[in-house]
């Protein structure tokens, strides 16, 4: 069922991050965290973020939705470039954990939501399907945090993604750290280091259906 946000009841949840920063400072320990990444671009400013803060930050390439396979791999490089160079001028803070890619199995999953518009009920399912299996894998690594990088996206609603991510913690043990990185300049420190670092930026988000929707909006153009 997909979550419906109450106008009424938004919260901000990047001052939400900014006191859990806060709880962290004040208990002189730099704690490890395992977070959720979809691709490069969305994790520049995130990485850059959260290593003032994490001893090791743990990135998981859970992403099976990815159409197609080259698409997967052009962002999985660009995601291990930046990894590189970052931990090459800050000591090795970054690791990246790879999960299998089955987009085929991944979109049997899918296709019970293939008649859902863009940014409904499929793509909650689709968040809180990769969500949960890195979230599954920080607890049984004994990660302190879990986050994900999608709410540095424009394209998709903090509120949802951590609303999703409030519910599993009730569920793991890492403590969810709340986030909407796109705020306070994230996304323009995003677009900064997209540029220069020439990397690859995708132009749909990531599944068949986006991908679609993508060859459709580009022929409409034409």
């Amino acid at each position: 069922m997909a979550i419906i946000v109450d106008k009424n009841k938004r919260v901000n949840y990047y001052l939400k991050s900014m006191d859990e920063v806060k709880r962290i400072q004040e208990s002189n320990k730099k704690p490890s965290i395992a977070m959720h990444v979809c691709c490069g671009p969305c994790s520049l400013w995130p990485i850059e973020f959260l290593a003032k803060y994490f001893s090791k930050i743990i990135v998981l390439f859970d992403n099976s939705n990815i159409y197609p396979q080259s698409e997967y791999n052009r962002r999985l490089e660009e995601l291990e470039r930046y990894v590189d160079d970052f931990n090459n001028k800050f000591g090795n803070v970054v690791e990246i954990v790879y999960f299998p890619y089955d987009n085929e199995k991944y979109n049997q999953f899918l296709n019970q939501y293939g008649k859902e518009r863009e940014g409904g009920e499929r793509c909650q399912a689709c968040y809180r399907k990769r969500m949960e299996e890195t979230y599954k894998y920080a607890h049984e690594h004994n990660y302190d945090y879990y986050c994900t990088v999608m709410s540095i996206s424009r394209q998709k609603s903090a509120q949802v993604l951590n609303l999703i991510g409030e519910e599993l913690s009730h569920k793991y043990k890492p403590k969810y750290f709340y986030s909407d990185f796109k705020k306070q300049g994230g996304d323009v420190r995003r677009q900064e280091l997209i540029k220069e670092y020439n990397m690859y930026n995708q132009n749909y988000c990531g599944c068949i259906y986006s991908y679609l929707e993508m060859m459709k909006k580009n022929k409409n153009e034409e």
